[in-house]
């Protein structure tokens, strides 16, 4: 069973850096394309970032420039760098994969098919 594990969360003051961690296990061999999400208090969730088999990034036009993500295949593991991070940055923080289809411009929540329980980060002014 495909189970996706987040961690690297926590409490950093603005203009700190945070690395998140999403180890994916189960599956035998790498996702199509993997992502990041994160839904703040009171909003949906929304697409961050997602990689691609090739490693090819796609990010979320409005949260270009201070995230950056990654993937190690070896490991099994999907990472995101924030840079940089503000208060409005303060959220959970979701990994998802897709075994099936490759990644889409504009990060659809429906195509994929597996989530991890998410990370909470917070960050103060």
């Amino acid at each position: 069973q495909v189970r996706l594990v987040e961690s690297g969360g926590g409490s950093v003051q603005a203009g700190g850096s945070l690395r998140l961690s999403c180890a994916a296990s189960g599956a035998g061999y790498s996702a199509v394309c993997m992502g990041w999400f994160r839904r703040v208090a009171g909003k949906e969730l929304e697409g961050v970032a997602a990689i691609d088999n090739r490693d090819t990034p796609t990010y979320a036009d409005s949260l270009k420039g201070r995230f950056t993500i990654s993937q190690d295949n070896a490991k099994n593991t999907l990472y995101l760098r924030i840079n940089n991070l503000q208060p409005e940055d303060t959220a959970m923080y979701y990994c998802a994969a897709d075994w099936l289809n490759p990644c889409s411009a504009g990060l659809p929540l429906d195509q994929f098919q597996y989530w991890g329980r998410g990370i909470l980060v917070t960050v103060s002014s």
